[in-house]
């Protein structure tokens, strides 16, 4: 019998951290009109993806460095993800910029939390002869949830608002993090 392309361990990665991403794309075509209505500009939009990036570089060396020595590398990704939850899910009450930013920078922290373990975990469990595939496997799925993120997320702020948006993306966060939480321990 012909093995599977992804394991077990592969897909029950690239179906959480697609859901993640899913989260990111809903808000990102439509974030400037976000900032827009809590009181700010471009240039405010500007200096939050700023500021998110920084502090997601600074973390992601810090993570990286630690995520070797980490035993339960499963933790890392449930806290990771369970962070950007919160981070969306505050969104729903930033009414200022200054929010904004502290906002943007708490999903940046999860994100960069999160990052460098399921890179490793994700080289881990795959089959080295087919690396270019399988990392391709996971490119492709960034760009798929990204396409459908965005046009769900325009679709769910044109009908129901920002806060329903909000909502979705942080669920999306957590129920990735509790599906990897009740996983059985050798499973990742």
């Amino acid at each position: 019998m012909k093995k599977p392309f992804l394991n077990k361990a592969l897909r029950i990665l690239l179906s959480t951290n697609a859901m993640i991403l899913m989260a990111g794309a809903m808000l990102g075509p439509i974030y400037a009109i976000f900032v827009e209505d809590v009181g700010g500009d471009l240039l405010d939009a500007s200096l939050a993806g700023g500021i998110f990036a920084l502090v997601a570089g600074i973390t992601t060396l810090l993570s990286g460095k630690y995520s070797d020595k980490i035993r339960n590398s499963k933790w890392v990704i449930i806290l990771g993800y369970a962070i950007m939850g919160l981070g969306f899910l505050s969104y729903v009450w930033v009414d200022s910029v200054i929010y904004l930013f502290i906002v943007g920078a708490i999903i940046g922290l999860g994100e960069a939390i999160y990052s460098p373990v399921f890179d490793a975990l994700y080289s881990k469990h795959m089959d080295k002869r087919k690396a270019g595939a399988l990392w391709g496997a996971w490119e492709s799925m960034d760009y798929f949830t990204a396409a459908v993120g965005a046009i769900i997320g325009g679709a769910i702020v044109t009908a129901f608002g920002f806060e329903v948006l909000f909502i979705s993306m942080a669920s999306l966060c957590f129920v990735s993090a509790l599906y990897i939480y009740i996983l059985k321990e050798k499973v990742l």
